[in-house]
């Protein structure tokens, strides 16, 4: 609860990410605030993503997950439990992280994954999950689930360690050591 009332003092999540990012001498301490603030509200809000401007979190930023790679206009709106993933499946046509266009409104919920590009003024409506680009002034919405069957599905889930990409099984980092994997996952 202390977190929570030093990020409002501050302005909210956007104020403290300004000052984080403005400050010198004062970077682990809006560091230590922020994930105290996440641990807090059960979020996930890290600074190394690029927001170019305000976002009015509707309903709190509990449960809001923002990847770090992700980037986000100005004045979103971004309700309850909603993810901006990124997709780190290696077979995947859309690895990489959401690009969310100006005056968005994300309903609660939402899930945005993948590398999507979501144009200006688009409305995703609670529950519907986006991996498809939308062009500007675009609304979508939940709909019928598909169903696609593929053979020998990989759920490998690719992650940088130091200088080096790998997945975990069994419990261990696996270091990737296929050139053609790796010159995927540093685009």
């Amino acid at each position: 609860m202390i977190f929570r009332l030093i990020v409002n003092k501050i302005g909210g999540y956007y104020k403290l990410r300004l000052k984080y990012q403005k400050s010198k001498f004062l970077k682990k301490f809006y560091f230590f605030i922020n994930k105290g603030f996440e641990h807090e509200t059960n979020s996930y809000l890290p600074f190394n993503n690029t927001i170019e401007g305000p976002i009015n979190f509707i309903h709190g930023t509990y449960g809001v997950f923002i990847s770090g790679d992700a980037k986000i206009g100005s004045n979103c709106t971004i309700y309850h439990q909603v993810t901006i993933g990124s997709n780190m499946l290696i077979d995947s046509t859309r690895l990489g992280s959401p690009t969310i266009g100006n005056n968005c409104l994300i309903g609660a919920g939402a899930k945005i994954i993948g590398k999507v590009t979501i144009g200006n003024n688009c409305r995703i409506g609670a529950n519907a999950t986006v991996t498809i680009d939308l062009p500007d002034n675009s609304i979508c919405f939940a709909g019928k689930p598909i169903v696609i069957q593929k053979e020998n599905l990989i759920n490998n889930i690719y992650q940088k360690k130091g200088d080096n990409w790998g997945y975990r099984k069994d419990d261990k980092f696996i270091i990737e050591k296929d050139e053609t994997k790796l010159k995927l996952l540093k685009k």
